[in-house]
């Protein structure tokens, strides 16, 4: 009879979480109040690209989040948890050349799709008030606003620029996508073109955005944002040159004694001028070497130095000699002035150029007595052979330096930064177009707002061309100037989608508006976001852009603050059982609808927390998820199965310690992301219950009490299980609409001793008892003793004692 009940009682996830799902929904118990009084906790994470199918990184990303967002709901907060699909870009698009298909239908086929996938997950995402999808009217509209109001104040603009071109996607890419050289999504080795672009100028909160001040991010991030912006202070200083004055920045301007050669790079304007015929076949086939190079690789450290002589010399403006230009692609255009003054003894790339081309290396700072003079040095010391400087320390004679090079003319300090206006143009048609017109008579000029938005025409032709697909629709391209009311002509060039995920965090606040890009009512009180979560890989583009915008709209006065995140963390990577990274090539993916159709999905989110710590991931491990199965079946039985027997005598002070140990581990471990440290400290007290439930504890208020405990702190991790467990229970609302219990530090207090338990003076068992238990009660909690029961039950009793705070001995005959 015990078999069949507990076959019939056994859990199944495949009848439960649906069926709560659905109820869920048609509840509406996630939907929420953005009016709400309630303190409130707006926690985005980065939402995904909709490539057709959730696999078990997007369960990890997103799954986990939603944990915590359940957690902070029950704690009290009005608790913004959305989603929506980054949709535009150039998989929908490369989807569409190679299948012959629409990339609109293909993207909202694949976001329908992933949208189930999603609601399998079980997560508490209001779908009605907050879904988005970037690729629609309705919001690309708003990029192109933000555009125009960009371009009024001067942050948007186009010119001719040096530009990375990806040659199988056939566009232009961001120098933040740009990897080891190349493309970031095609891999191809990317080429530098001299074109027209739009870019957006980033440049203009540089200072600002190395501020991290208020926000509570990673190291890390903070340092891979920091380099990319690159920021250096020294001067600027004017070399004479028979093609006029050559400006080059120096972050060290005491060594200019030391400058023996000049460099240019292969793109400088002045190449042309100071190139003299001799050398001009020879310069030219260099430059179109060098044109093919990233500037990654141009700059990679370790790189052999090449270069060609132009021909022709610079006057040091300090010492009066004639020293020789090159040029060299070690020399970046778009860094400083794209020209440096070469020192070799005290620059390492200048030191291997010197050597390589055989050039005068002057030392300017006193080496070390132990100092090998076979390398050049770049640490603080006295200044030598430079005239009025000798004597001074490296800080010193840069100001001294820059003091003389403003008195003189010859120069001016200078503060520049590594980074480069955000280049948007993007020649594809997945996108939204931009929304200027050409006209012969005016120029250009923006779309009114009034028609607004720009809409992507039907049927494109894609053909390999490099030029947007858009250039091939004459009826969508040609149009009226708005100014003139003459002929013009639409540009057909799209934005680069981060454009897209800039502000989309904002527009979840009111995704529906018709009248404004944001409810800025609703931005300010929801914004900056609580937390904000998703991958590493974004640290410099999409965060930096955020950034940016933020910025760039509070200075439109939209919102009244800064920064679009307050906290940021970064989940780890799910590797394959071979502790390799995923890849369909490896044989390694995991697919998580296989793992939801076997296990359930409270199963699957709970592996993926107790995998390890979530900014860190792991390899993925069969026998953990076997493991957390069976786990959920161990506390489905702890609550619905009556226990045989009682076999224990447990005192209450330790099932209130218990819980209130796990319930204090499992608060504080939630609220710092430590996820698999939470669920070890529930399986810890689900270990104890399971032996308390055999014990004199069973049925009493405070046994139920610990149960329901326990299914409130289980309800974040596992809510399909949780939500069963409440009803069955006897509880009537949804656990998910419940209160998180808070922790009572008096109970952790344990005020108890060990007590040993002799029977006839040997040890027979120890126990914990209460530090104030009188004699009655520790004979009574001694013989409830499973092991010591054996040794006095059905003899006859001697004499019980009890030494205070020690151990009780029972003696007894036979």
């Amino acid at each position: 009879m015990t078999e069949e009940k507990n076959r019939l009682e056994k859990y199944n996830p495949h009848e439960v979480e649906p069926r709560w799902r659905a109820t869920w929904e048609s509840s509406n118990i996630y939907k929420t109040d953005l009016h709400s009084s309630k303190p409130k906790h707006y926690m985005p994470t980065m939402f995904p690209y909709p490539s057709g199918n959730l696999h078990i990184g997007h369960w990890y990303a997103f799954s986990i989040p939603d944990t915590r967002a359940r957690f902070m709901r029950m704690q009290g907060f009005e608790v913004l948890f959305p989603m929506g699909f980054d949709a535009f870009g150039l998989p929908a698009e490369n989807a569409a050349i190679k299948n012959n298909i629409d990339p609109a239908k293909w993207t909202y086929s694949n976001i329908e799709y992933m949208t189930t996938q999603f609601k399998r997950m079980g997560t508490m995402i209001d779908w009605e008030t907050t879904e988005l999808k970037t690729c629609d009217p309705e919001y690309y509209k708003w990029n192109q606003w933000f555009f125009v109001q960009f371009y009024k104040r001067g942050l948007t603009y186009k010119k001719e620029s040096f530009v990375n071109w990806d040659p199988v996607d056939n566009t232009v890419l961001a120098n933040e996508q740009v990897i080891d050289g190349r493309g970031d999504r095609s891999g191809a080795l990317i080429e530098r073109r001299l074109m027209s672009q739009w870019h957006m100028k980033i440049t203009d909160y540089a200072e600002e955005l190395l501020n991290f001040d208020g926000l509570e991010w990673s190291e890390k991030v903070r340092v891979m944002q920091t380099n990319w912006i690159g920021k250096s202070v020294g001067a600027e200083v004017d070399f004479a040159t028979p093609a006029g004055a050559l400006r080059v920045f120096t972050t060290r301007p005491d060594t200019i004694f030391g400058a023996t050669f000049m460099v240019l790079a292969p793109e400088h304007p002045m190449v042309a001028a100071l190139t003299k015929p001799e050398k001009l076949e020879e310069v030219t086939a260099y430059q179109a070497v060098a044109k093919l190079a990233s500037d990654i690789d141009r700059t990679a450290e370790g790189k052999e130095k090449t270069g060609v002589f132009l021909g022709s010399t610079a006057s040091n403006p300090f010492t009066g000699k004639e020293i020789p230009i090159f040029i060299s692609d070690y020399v970046l255009v778009t860094y400083g002035t794209g020209s440096i003054m070469g020192v070799p003894a005290q620059d390492a790339r200048d030191w291997d150029f010197a050597k390589k081309f055989n050039l005068e290396i002057i030392r300017t700072v006193q080496t070390p007595a132990d100092w090998d003079e076979n390398k050049p040095f770049m640490g603080d010391g006295v200044a030598i052979n430079s005239d009025f400087l000798n004597g001074l320390n490296v800080t010193e004679a840069k100001t001294r330096m820059m003091d003389e090079l403003e008195q003189t003319g010859k120069g001016n300090r200078k503060t520049t930064f590594r980074l480069r206006d955000w280049l948007i143009s993007r020649q594809r048609y997945w996108g939204t177009p931009i929304p200027i017109i050409y006209c012969d008579k005016c120029g250009q000029v923006p779309v009114p707002e009034e028609d607004l938005p720009v809409l992507l025409p039907e049927n494109p032709q894609f053909l390999p061309t490099g030029q947007s697909p858009l250039t091939l629709l004459e009826d969508w391209k040609n149009c009226t100037c708005p100014k003139c009311g003459g002929a013009g002509v639409r540009d057909t060039d799209t934005m680069d989608c981060f454009v897209d995920s800039s502000w989309y965090f904002y527009r979840f606040l009111d995704p529906k508006n018709t009248q404004s890009a944001i409810n800025s009512e609703l931005v300010n009180k929801w914004s900056p976001a609580d937390w904000y979560t998703g991958g590493i890989e974004h640290a410099i583009l999409h965060l930096l852009y955020a950034r940016f915008w933020t910025k760039a709209m509070r200075d439109m006065g939209l919102i009244n603050f800064g920064e679009p995140f307050t906290r940021l963390m970064n989940q780890g990577i799910i590797l394959g059982e071979d502790n390799e990274k995923m890849s369909k090539s490896r044989g390694n993916v995991i697919d998580p609808d296989n793992l939801v159709d076997e296990y359930g999905t409270d199963t699957v989110r709970l592996y993926l927390q107790f995998i390890g710590p979530w900014d860190q991931g792991g390899p993925w491990a069969p026998k953990g998820v076997n493991g957390l199965a069976n786990w959920l079946g161990r506390v489905w039985n702890l609550f619905l199965e009556s226990p045989d027997k009682t076999t224990e005598n447990i005192p209450l002070i330790d099932l209130e310690y218990a819980i209130h140990y796990a319930l204090k581990k499992v608060t504080e471990d939630t609220e710092a992301f430590k996820f698999n440290t939470s669920i070890a400290a529930m399986m810890e007290l689900s270990n104890f219950l399971g032996k308390a439930k055999r014990s004199n504890l069973y049925g009493t208020t405070e046994w139920n009490i610990a149960l329901e405990t326990f299914n409130l702190m289980l309800a974040p991790y596992a809510p399909h299980i949780a939500e069963e467990i409440w009803h069955r229970t006897g509880h009537i609302g949804s656990v998910h609409l419940e209160s998180w219990r808070a922790f009572d530090p008096s109970k952790l207090v344990k005020d108890t001793f060990e007590m040993v338990v002799q029977v006839n003076g040997k040890v027979r068992g120890k126990t914990e008892a209460p530090s104030n238990i009188t004699d009655a009660e520790a004979f009574a909690l001694a013989r409830g003793l499973e092991n010591i029961r054996g040794h006095v039950e059905g003899k006859e009793t001697v004499k019980e004692i009890y030494i205070k705070g020690r151990l009780v001995n029972i003696v007894v005959k036979g």
